[in-house]
């Protein structure tokens, strides 16, 4: 029979027997023994604020590296994290907020975690690799070294998706300015301007798209000259909500001048433009283009991973540009002896890697093997010595594909979610450390 007068709760919840909750109690554990991470974000924290007695206690440096870190684990957003951090006592206690103590808003969760520098977050990481050599989880003696792509938060680039978008972007802002200002003055093209984008994309050829493409950049010009008058304009308003307006405008009319420019030169006048002078999106401009393997082409940001042979991303490099592998070979290895205090005794690499001077570096820094992928190009046995050895490292190399996947899928490192170069590098670097705490909690 079904009980009718329910217990009264007690007011200290118990622990809870769960595999997340357990693999959280040891990421906590860890985080312990390493007290100084907390400290290196809570000077991020600090940089540009002012002290003041009044309003509530800010979050710590510690609560807000635990609250990111389940934030990046669980793939949330600030509304999910304030929520659940409210809700669950798990939670609570892993980013050490008291029971009966309010739980941070969204925004002031978005504030501190944003506050956190990618630098910061790179050297919580080595610190990280470094408990995890004390513990003999990670000695970093056998690492395989790979690279992959990490996507901007962007729509597939196209000239006239990209014309639309500064047409509506100004025109959004233009809308807001004159709520300052009468002397803001301008027509609103928009439906004009995706109706020309929606032609171009039916157009069956480049004879048909060229007038369309015109009629298009025409209208973005028109938008401009009515942003690049409502600066002028509201920089002589005395309202700070006047300015900032007038910056952004200011910023995405430097970004649409490049876009315009870019069209004009691609299909009006069939030039070749050059990847490094291209603008995929003016709400991410520091996108790269990155052509992999001559047949796929993604916008973002490569990066190299150094993985260990426990599963650990013990090193990551993040570069602009695409940069050939074969160019990166020496540098991952440089990283790998000043973290580690030695160079690895057997690397991996994948086939990019390929060339006679990186086998030849590996010999000089001492690697007594290194095996890389592609054959032709070098002589793969030379240097790894036997067949049998050159097949099993590779084997062991193969099995960073599984870790690249694991931290796309889990953590989020396939797709950056944060706006902004600065906030691109911390967002993989949240994803690394997610990664990289997990796989010492399973461990």
């Amino acid at each position: 029979m079904r009980k009718t007068l329910s217990k009264q709760l007690s007011l200290v919840p118990h622990s809870i027997n769960h595999p997340r909750s357990r693999e959280l109690a040891r990421i906590s554990a860890l985080l312990d023994m390493l007290p100084e991470t907390a400290s290196w974000v809570a000077k991020d924290l600090g940089k540009g604020t002012q002290g003041s007695k009044a309003g509530r206690i800010g979050m710590s440096g510690e609560q807000v590296l635990r609250a990111a870190l389940l934030k990046q684990m669980h793939r949330w957003s600030y509304d999910d994290l304030a929520f659940h951090l409210e809700d669950s006592p798990t939670f609570r206690t892993f980013c050490r907020i008291g029971l009966m103590d309010r739980a941070p808003k969204r925004a002031a969760l978005a504030e501190n975690i944003k506050r956190m520098r990618p630098e910061t977050l790179e050297q919580v990481n080595r610190a990280i690799v470094k408990k995890a050599q004390v513990g003999g989880i990670e000695n970093g003696q056998q690492v395989r070294i790979d690279s992959t792509v990490v996507d901007s938060n962007i729509h597939h680039p196209l000239d006239s998706s990209l014309l639309y978008d500064v047409v509506r972007v100004l025109t959004r802002l233009l809308r807001r300015g004159a709520e300052y200002s009468r002397n803001v003055r301008f027509s609103n093209h928009n439906r004009r301007a995706k109706r020309r984008m929606l032609d171009i994309h039916r157009a069956r050829n480049m004879s048909q798209r060229q007038p369309l493409y015109r009629e298009l950049v025409q209208i973005a010009q028109w938008t401009m000259q009515y942003a690049s008058q409502a600066i002028s304009v509201l920089q002589d308003v005395v309202d700070k909500g006047a300015w900032a307006i007038a910056d952004q405008l200011n910023h995405y009319l430097t970004l649409a001048n490049k876009v315009v420019d870019q069209t004009e030169r691609r299909v009006l006048r069939q030039e070749a433009v050059p990847p490094m002078e291209k603008i995929v999106s003016i709400f991410e401009p520091h996108t790269d283009i990155i052509v992999k393997d001559r047949r796929e082409t993604l916008y973002g940001h490569k990066i190299f991973l150094n993985v260990g042979k426990s599963g650990m991303i013990v090193d990551m490099l993040l570069e602009r540009g695409n940069p050939a592998d074969a160019a990166r070979a020496t540098t991952m290895l440089e990283r790998h002896r000043e973290l580690m205090g030695k160079v690895p005794e057997k690397v991996a690499f994948d086939a990019g890697f390929s060339s006679a001077a990186n086998v030849q570096i590996a010999s000089e820094l001492g690697i007594k093997g290194a095996s890389f992928a592609q054959k032709g190009v070098i002589d793969v046995f030379k240097f790894i010595g036997s067949p049998q050895k050159h097949k099993k490292l590779q084997r062991f190399r193969a099995g960073v594909e599984g870790i690249i996947s694991f931290a796309k899928r889990c953590f989020g490192l396939g797709r950056c979610l944060w706006h902004g170069y600065r906030s691109f590098r911390a967002y993989t670097w949240m994803s690394v450390l997610g990664a990289n705490l997990l796989l010492i909690a399973r461990a």
